[in-house]
């Protein structure tokens, strides 16, 4: 029978396609508490990997398509992901869906590079810029003991072949720009990989009192600044 448990979907995911998986600085995962998870992005085994590195199911979001298309909608609604709204309603929709599963003290994930590098070919130890919207969702939301986590995922290993046209992508998502292009969808599988584990970020009470005042900016650009700056150090470790 198949799993209706993200974390058992995953290591099943990961041991049918012969993913040697290690994990570097476990013991910064933060135990009884709410957790925002940052990582880059490049493979459809991202999400499953990373629910295995922490041993816990992760609520992922995920690009609008993702919901829109059948059976993969019902897929990524096994695996606990909440896609994005279409763009007018998008950011509340997040904010909305986000904040109620870490209040529930849940792991909420975010690939901050967005789609672009999942529809271009990279290389493992590359890393684009990040959108902003998981600092103001750990500032913005009301819950206590928040950590945020870097996380890096490192190939070393790899097949990497096309998936589909990324214009049939569009016809699920057409408000998407990455999707008007003749090139086809890159399928990136890990054969080893390494997950290395970032420094906790705690979001403090006077950080979130200091958000809502002219200091906000600056706040978010240093949690946006040092997560990336944590995960592209990781990643070059991992890809030596």
């Amino acid at each position: 029978m198949f799993s209706d448990n993200p974390l058992q979907i995953s290591q099943l995911l990961l041991t049918a396609l012969g993913t040697r998986m290690h994990i570097y600085y476990p013991d910064r995962i933060p135990g009884d508490s709410s957790v925002l998870v940052i990582s880059n992005h490049r493979s459809f085994m991202d999400a499953p990997l990373l629910m295995a590195a922490l041993g816990r199911s992760v609520h992922f979001a995920c690009h609008h398509y993702m919901g829109q298309v059948p059976i993969l909608r019902e897929f990524i609604a096994r695996m606990g992901c909440f896609p994005l709204d279409a763009p007018g309603e998008r950011e509340h929709h997040f904010f909305r869906q986000a904040t109620q599963l870490l209040q529930a003290r849940r792991i909420v994930g975010v690939f901050p590079e967005g789609a672009s590098p999942m529809v271009k070919h990279t290389l493992p130890y590359q890393i684009g810029a990040f959108h902003r919207g998981f600092a103001h969702l750990a500032m913005r939301a009301p819950v206590n003991d928040l950590a945020v986590l870097p996380v890096a995922i490192a190939s070393n290993e790899e097949v990497s072949t096309v998936g589909m046209p990324l214009r049939l992508l569009s016809l699920f998502d057409p408000s998407e720009p990455l999707f008007a292009k003749d090139d086809w969808h890159p399928m990136v599988i890990y054969k080893r990989v390494n997950i290395l584990i970032g420094r906790p970020q705690w979001i403090s009470p006077s950080q979130r009192e200091n958000y809502r005042g002219k200091q906000a900016r600056s706040l978010v650009t240093e949690l946006t600044h040092r997560c990336h700056t944590e995960i592209d150090h990781l990643l070059r470790l991992g890809c030596e």
